[in-house]
């Protein structure tokens, strides 16, 4: 697999291959994208979709993009939370985005830190890294489990 550069990002969404909705040139990285918070929660306690929210030391949260990604059959991308958060002491555990995904994503985090941390609307939040497979994938993953094709916000494990 190859890495995307800016310009091979731009280049897969001019040819429809890859579509990041809404995309804000700002977001583009050399090799990546950053994805910001549109809605966060705090499970069985607080869920918000504007202002900010302060996540208490030893809170697991979870994070909805704004952004919707679709990827085409050749494309995948890893997740990467921006280190500015993990410096704050946020851990987040994230899978790859296969070929063929539509929708939001659904990140889900910990603050380890000993300090709150609070997390605004519209920040950036995690990198995505996009990589051009070595072929078009032959089965995309709306026609394998699909458990969490065109998600909108936050959701929880199906």
């Amino acid at each position: 697999m190859v890495v995307l550069s800016d310009e091979a990002i731009l280049s897969a969404i001019d040819i429809g291959e890859l579509n990041i909705e809404p995309f804000n040139v700002n977001n583009l990285t050399p090799n990546g994208y950053d994805l910001t918070i549109d809605e966060v929660e705090i499970p069985n306690e607080t869920k918000i979709s504007k202002g900010s929210l302060v996540i208490p030391a030893g809170k697991r949260f979870a994070v909805s993009t704004k952004e919707r990604i679709e990827c085409g059959a050749n494309v995948c991308a890893q997740l990467w939370l921006r280190t500015s958060w993990a410096r704050k002491g946020i851990m987040c555990s994230f899978g790859k985005i296969d070929s063929g995904f539509k929708g939001t994503l659904t990140l889900l985090g910990f603050n380890s830190g000993s300090e709150d941390v609070e997390l605004k609307m519209g920040e950036t939040f995690a990198q995505m890294v996009f990589e051009m497979m070595s072929g078009p994938a032959t089965s995309l993953y709306s026609e394998r489990s699909g458990n969490y094709q065109n998600q909108k916000g936050i959701t929880w494990s199906k």
